[in-house]
């Protein structure tokens, strides 16, 4: 089973098992991970998972969708190249030990 490790803003890291085909932001609330409030339940519509991605898993992950775009746009307060929302991200094996950072509006 894939590894995800979420780290926080004051540095705590939580690594947990994702199945593969969930999605990041589903890991993170079946495991406790702070920060990750997945509002609209992994609906696209409230960027309350919205994840750094590390700079050596964006080509992985690949850019967002446009409605995804769009709403990181609109929502997120520090937004980054790298900025996803975790709700977008399928978990697969190639992603096995993924690590993105929960921002400190979050964490």
């Amino acid at each position: 089973m894939p590894k995800v490790t979420f780290v926080g803003s004051a540095g705590p890291e939580h690594t947990v098992d994702a199945a593969v085909g969930d999605s990041v932001m589903s890991a993170a609330v079946k495991n406790g991970v702070p920060g990750i409030l997945a509002e609209c339940g992994g609906n696209c519509s409230c960027a309350t998972c919205h994840v750094w991605v590390r700079e050596e898993f964006a080509p992985l992950v690949g850019p967002p969708n446009e409605m995804e775009d769009d709403l990181l746009d609109l929502a997120v307060e520090e937004r980054r190249p790298t900025s996803r929302l975790s709700c977008q991200i399928r978990v697969t094996e190639a992603l096995g030990g993924l690590i993105v950072e929960v921002p400190p509006e979050h964490s």
